[in-house]
């Protein structure tokens, strides 16, 4: 008997793809050609920041759909290797193929792609070994999670939600120790030069996402549109405000004035508030996923549109950057900052997806 599609999560990776496109076209704006943190004018500053984070949730969307679809794992034979072979296949074979791809595109070589994704893409392959890893601790942590309780796995959620305010607590300590602008200080509870597997090390990450999809999928039933706007709406809010705000105004610690250019470690120093677990970011990572929750309309526009786009997803994103580095130079030099974001992310989004589709073909036949 084929398996009832969960229709919103079809949506989900839809809206969560596109979202990759324009966080992918933003970075055209705050990179320069050599790699380095450049932004030009308060005008690109304000646009990159607002578009970009508003889009920051767009990875753990996908980690939260596959876990409402795959946790706790159903081993049908009881083999935990059976389940682990499919889903490595399934993903990693694409993906070793785009690693090869992008490092002879890019570098040159295929060698380096034995060890890690290549870093020349721009890194955005680095989804797919987090993804892979998820999907090996998943049999590990399912007994758990078929049996867990709603207390238990709000409890576990507390505690990984104050996990994702360490990018915070690092820049205060920081403060407090005398570091200038709020200098990092990279050791918490624990950790320290020559161990950086401190006390919530191991509830920390992604695996958060992992119990949210669990816990919405075991715990939190039907809500009417009021309920969940009213929940939704204040998370996405004051999420983006967090996740936007302590981008924004902590430019000024790399210059004055516009055009502002420092070395790629600032890029990294104000993606501080950017970064997948951290607080604002949950914040709005759970506002999308309770709207998108309450779409299930399965009509032609679903059958024809929604369901051949989300199938692409992952091809889409495998692919895009070679097209988005193409596509951007069309539209920058003529159009706004914000309609070329968003005409770079919508073109690069359909070509992506048409030639996913004709490589499925191809590979079917």
């Amino acid at each position: 008997m084929p398996v009832k599609r969960v229709v919103f999560l079809d949506y989900l990776r839809v809206i969560a793809i596109f979202m990759v496109m324009l966080v992918h076209a933003c970075e055209q704006y705050y990179f320069g050609a050599d790699g380095g943190f450049l932004i030009a004018s308060r005008w690109d500053a304000w646009w990159v920041v607002a578009i970009d984070s508003a889009c920051r949730a767009a990875v753990p969307l996908f980690v939260i759909a596959s876990a409402y679809l795959l946790f706790p794992v159903k081993l049908k034979d009881g083999n935990t290797w059976t389940w682990l072979k499919h889903r490595i296949l399934r993903v990693g074979v694409p993906f070793v193929i785009w690693a090869a791809v992008y490092n002879w595109y890019f570098d040159g070589s295929w060698l380096a792609c034995l060890f890690n994704f290549p870093a020349a893409t721009g890194g955005h392959l680095w989804f797919v070994p987090m993804l892979l890893g998820l999907y090996l601790i998943m049999p590990l942590l399912s007994p758990w999670a078929e049996k867990a309780s709603e207390r238990e796995v709000r409890c576990w959620l507390l505690v990984w939600l104050f996990t994702t305010t360490f990018p915070f607590l690092r820049k205060l300590c920081g403060a407090w120790c005398g570091a200038p602008n709020f200098g990092a200080v990279p050791f918490l509870y624990g950790e320290c030069a020559w161990n950086g597997f401190g006390t919530f090390h191991y509830v920390s990450g992604f695996i958060g996402y992992l119990l949210l999809g669990l816990y919405f999928r075991k715990f939190v039933g039907e809500l009417s549109w009021r309920k969940t706007l009213s929940a939704a709406v204040p998370l996405l809010a004051f999420g983006w405000a967090i996740v936007a705000g302590f981008f924004y105004f902590r430019i000024a610690n790399y210059g004055a004035t516009y055009p502002v250019s420092a070395p790629y470690s600032a890029a990294v120093d104000l993606e501080m508030s950017w970064e997948f677990c951290s607080l604002g970011v949950v914040m709005t990572v759970i506002g999308y996923f309770m709207i998108i929750r309450k779409l299930v309309a399965d009509g032609a526009f679903y059958k024809r549109v929604i369901l051949p786009l989300s199938g692409a997803s992952y091809g889409v994103y495998l692919i895009h950057i070679l097209v988005l580095v193409q596509v951007i130079d069309w539209f920058k030099p003529s159009l706004t900052t914000p309609l070329a974001i968003f005409a770079a992310a919508t073109v690069t989004f359909l070509i992506s997806s048409v030639l996913t589709a004709l490589a499925r073909k191809l590979w079917t036949h």
